[in-house]
């Protein structure tokens, strides 16, 4: 009886040890990444999730339809629509809100080609500050290469799309004349701008959430590298 437990307890240690062993050398930390490895993977995590946010914001109701991202009317200008709508101009504030909104859904697509270089651009350095960084990282790099160089491509599609409905002048008007004044801040005082900020604050937004995806089930992308570097942060 001694000698059987004897054997079982051998065995179950042996197994144990075995298991322990085989964990060792499966087991990935950042560490044992090469930088290559660790690049090439999140190069293509980023690049996935830069099209799905495409994808996803640059069609009808992409912004209009997604309360995460929906555009309101600047501050002061969305209480002052309740006021308007009591004296018969609930349409035309409609109007407005949905105008903005598809703005932004008609420019997101133009986006494209200068995320995906930003993406293909990227440095090995930059690369280890996404993996090692917060829950914003991928936000600010987005914003740091791109906010800019998109902010110019946007806004004449903003333009044509808001210049279609009348009251889009005469906020500006007002709006100018306010922010001289200190009641409206600057980068309110053009509806375009407005919109274009709005437009890119939700654009990076949705490929920051769409990134968490790709970090909290690596397998489910069914690429072996974005497994192998997102596996190792685990």
């Amino acid at each position: 009886m001694q000698r059987r437990n004897f054997n079982q307890a051998g065995m179950s240690a042996l197994g144990l040890l075995i298991l322990a062993t085989w964990r060792q050398a499966h087991a990935l930390s950042l560490g044992d990444l090469s930088n290559a490895e660790a690049s090439s993977g999140l190069k293509t995590a980023l690049e996935k999730g830069a099209l799905m946010a495409v994808a996803l914001l640059g069609k009808p109701d992409g912004f209009l339809g997604n309360p995460k991202v929906r555009i309101p009317l600047p501050g002061y200008l969305e209480d002052a629509a309740k006021l308007l709508k009591n004296f018969g101009q609930g349409k035309r504030i409609d109007e407005l809100v949905t105008a903005i909104n598809r703005a932004a859904e008609s420019a997101v697509p133009m986006g494209k080609d200068l995320l995906v270089g930003a993406v293909r651009s990227m440095t090995v350095n930059d690369a280890k500050n996404i993996l090692t960084g917060g829950e914003t990282s991928v936000t600010t790099f987005f914003a740091e290469k791109t906010r800019a160089p998109l902010g110019v491509k946007f806004l004449p599609v903003v333009n044509q799309a808001t210049q279609k409905v009348g009251l889009a002048t005469k906020y500006n008007e007002f709006a100018g004349k306010a922010a001289g004044f200190g009641l409206v801040r600057k980068e309110d005082a053009s509806l375009q701008q407005y919109v274009t900020g709005k437009t890119l604050d939700g654009l990076y937004l949705v490929i920051g959430e769409e990134e968490k995806k790709i970090r909290q089930d690596p397998a489910g992308t069914g690429s072996a590298i974005l497994q192998k570097v997102f596996g190792a942060l685990k």
